[in-house]
């Protein structure tokens, strides 16, 4: 279902971030879910095989659960460039359209739109998109610009889709990937 396939995404997301085993209560907080409404998915997934769940521990995709993740991950991100590239969305648009849309559209859709887009690598935010196959994505080794210091020169590589004030914000400020910064100043 849709709401099984939000929480894949979900858990990969964090599970990529910070390392398995991922909480109820990053799940709760990441999606607005009560614990409780939280922790009864969870169970389903469990029982269907997608998550290995230890109580008072958190949830670990399994493969077919990762599998399912990436699947859902490659809609969203191909269609965030579709949007982007083909329909002059902006960045700060095509995230909650590409939610909308990614549990609707078909493997040949999927093909159709990767063929257009020559097969894209990154989605406009710079979010890896899992290929094809849906290997696992694999670490680009590039850190939070909150890891770098006054006088280091580092390239944007992706910016978080999560809130449409900031990305307004970056994109006015110039804040892209592949923009190159000098980091002259740090704020709080």
């Amino acid at each position: 279902s849709d709401v099984m396939e939000d929480y894949l995404k979900t858990i990969h997301h964090i599970q990529s971030r910070s390392g398995p085993p991922v909480s109820t209560s990053a799940i709760a907080e990441a999606l607005d879910k009560t614990p409780a409404t939280v922790t009864s998915m969870l169970e389903t997934l469990a029982e269907r095989g997608l998550v290995t769940r230890e109580k008072y521990k958190g949830v670990e995709l399994t493969a077919e659960g990762e599998t399912v993740a990436l699947e859902v991950l490659r809609h969203h991100r191909l269609l965030e460039a579709y949007l982007a590239e083909h329909l002059n969305y902006s960045w700060d648009e095509v995230h909650d359209e590409a939610d909308a849309l990614e549990h609707h559209i078909s493997e040949e859709f999927e093909r159709r739109v990767a063929d257009l887009l020559d097969d894209p690598v990154v989605d406009p935010h710079g979010d890896p998109i899992p290929s094809a196959d849906l290997s696992p994505i694999e670490d680009d080794g590039s850190a939070p610009l909150t890891d770098h210091g006054i006088g280091d020169r580092v390239v944007v590589t992706r910016v978080s889709d999560r809130s449409r004030d900031e990305l307004e914000y970056l994109a006015e400020a110039g804040l892209t990937p592949g923009t190159t910064v000098d980091i002259v100043d740090v704020a709080p």
